[in-house]
Parts: C-alpha cells; structure tokens; sequence
C-alpha cells in the first residue's frame, strides 16, 4: 500500500478557512469550497476557538489578549453581517409599504 504524504497548510490559509465558518458559512461549504475535508476544517475552527491553531498543526500558546482580540473580530464580523441583513430587510420592507 501507497502512502500519501500528509498536506500541509499555511497558517494563512487556515485563519482564511476559519473566517469563512465564522461569518456564516457552514462547515461543510467552506470545506467543499476550499478543497480540504470537513473534519480538518472542524478542528481548525475548535482550535482558533481554543487559541491552539498553528501552521504546523502542533498548537502554539497564544496570550488573553491575542484571544480576546481574535474573539472580538469574530464577534464584529458577525454584527456587520446582522447589520447588513436588517438593513436589506428593512429596505424590503419599506419598497412595500409604497
């Protein structure tokens, strides 16, 4: 039997993957989209969660305030996309009101 030798990913590409699942996207999307499976870009979003994603997939230490800082970007993103969402709502809305 052949054995394929293990892909590795930048840290880059892994921070880009976890942004996708974060403002949205499920699992399963952006892991399609991407090209990597589903169980990899599972860990790789329970890791960023955990402050342990690494390029190296061997986990490095991050500081409270690295963490808080990645949380707080999540939590933005996620806001500006609820923001966007009640706006086009709202403008729905007012279209029939005419």
């Amino acid at each position: 039997m052949v054995r394929l030798p293990r892909k590795s990913y930048t840290y880059e590409f892994k921070m880009e993957a976890v942004r996708l699942v974060e403002s949205g996207q499920s699992v399963a999307e952006a892991a399609r989209s991407l090209g990597v499976i589903e169980q990899t870009l599972s860990n790789w979003v329970k890791a960023h969660r955990f402050g342990k994603l690494a390029a190296n997939g061997r986990g490095s230490k991050l500081t409270a305030e690295q963490i808080e800082i990645r949380q707080l970007r999540a939590d933005l993103a996620r806001v500006r996309m609820e923001r966007d969402i009640l706006g086009k709502a709202m403008a729905f809305f007012a279209k029939g009101q005419k």
